[in-house]
């Protein structure tokens, strides 16, 4: 029985309305890759929530690393070279690297970019808006390293990066700020890349090169609004500047470029066999924290992977609990982890690329609640 018979309509009612899911295509059933909860965001009232991303919901790197690859063995292995691999900030930086990693045995002539949210020393390459989110922001940044640089510059393919698509406009803004601002004039073809995508034709309709799609799963959705619903109050994390706390961590993962990852945060860290550990990206900060939980994994402790974010959420449905604290770039916005405050652990690594002592108390305290054992992780 195929995926379509066996899920033909996914319906969730919440507190503002009722949304309505529709797949038409794909490998995995929509149980298995998200659930569904409230954002605190007039903007767009609720958020698809993954299963298999490691931001919302604490999972194991493994499967995190086989979503990674299932979606780069469908990216066509043709593409014309340079090929650029752009990750969208924050909800997707660690998706990209991910895939990008997995797609290294076929493109040797290729980089990864990463938007951003805090500006860096750096040559700005574009900017572009997410019109639905919280925050609607992009910064991205051309490489510092001059042969990854002319990769991107000379670009004739883009994979272009997120956790889902539902209208496409994202993807629409990137492209036409790409071609217009950043000059990328050589491209050929663009591949988008998303866990789920309910955007249909659209990006297709408004790109004038060829685009190929990849995904897990596709699909239509529809969402009716409560005449009553109450408009949520999204506090105020829409916030693109530098903040008061120095970024001390390596720009090695994608903010100015990445062609290989470095593979060198907390490289002397043991864990024992059986250990529950719990390993924290923090916003952005995502990739090298998920390489070291994937080593720790392979050493046989019991891993869960997940992030801070600054995404605002209401608990209940897919989120079970929520841990609210500042952030650690001194921006003074405010934070939060999902899922993880009604769990335990025997160690809990929290890792910053800022310096430790920029960690809100109130997040260490509330993490101590859950583990005995509470490490913050920098670059030494």
């Amino acid at each position: 029985m195929s995926m379509l018979n066996q899920h033909p309509v996914y319906r969730k009612e919440l507190s503002g309305g009722t949304l309505t899911v529709t797949p038409t295509g794909g490998s995995s059933s929509l149980d298995a890759l998200f659930d569904i909860a409230e954002r605190r965001n007039p903007k767009r009232a609720f958020l698809f929530v993954s299963k298999v991303l490691g931001r919302h919901i604490p999972i194991a790197p493994s499967v995190m690393r086989s979503a990674y690859r299932q979606l780069a063995l469908q990216i066509p292995a043709d593409l014309p070279q340079p090929v650029l691999f752009i990750g969208m900030a924050e909800t997707a930086v660690g998706l990209g690297a991910g895939v990008f990693d997995e797609a290294l045995r076929f493109f040797t002539d290729s980089v990864y970019l990463t938007s951003t949210r805090h500006p860096i020393d750096g040559d700005l390459l574009c900017e572009f808006k997410e019109n639905h989110s919280h925050a609607t922001d992009h910064l991205l940044y051309q490489p510092a390293d001059p042969i990854l640089r002319a990769r991107v510059l000379n670009a004739r393919s883009l994979v272009l990066i997120d956790d889902e698509a539902t209208t496409g406009n994202t993807f629409i803004n990137l492209l036409a700020a790409l071609h217009a601002d950043a000059g990328l004039s050589q491209v050929e073809q663009v591949v988008t890349v998303t866990l789920t995508d309910w955007s249909g034709n659209a990006i297709n309709d408004q790109c004038p090169l060829p685009v190929t799609p990849v995904s897990l799963v596709q699909g239509d959705w529809h969402w009716e609004k409560k005449p009553d619903a109450l408009v949520p109050i999204m506090p105020n994390v829409n916030v693109t500047t530098h903040g008061s706390v120095a970024i001390t961590g390596k720009q090695s993962w994608g903010r100015l470029g990445m062609s290989i990852s470095a593979r060198d945060l907390g490289t002397k860290i043991t864990v024992s066999a059986g250990e529950k550990v719990l390993v924290l990206g923090s916003g952005e900060f995502v990739w090298e924290p998920l390489l070291l939980a994937e080593r720790l994994e392979q050493r046989g402790a019991v891993v869960k992977f997940s992030s801070t974010t600054r995404s605002p959420i209401s608990i209940g449905y897919a989120i079970e609990s929520a841990i609210v604290f500042t952030d650690n770039y001194g921006l003074g916005i405010p934070n939060f982890v999902y899922n993880v405050a009604h769990q335990q652990f025997d160690r809990i690594l929290l890792c910053v690329e800022t310096p430790a002592a920029s960690v809100d108390p109130l997040l260490l305290d509330a993490l101590k609640r859950v583990a005995p054992r509470v490490d913050v992780v920098v670059y030494e």
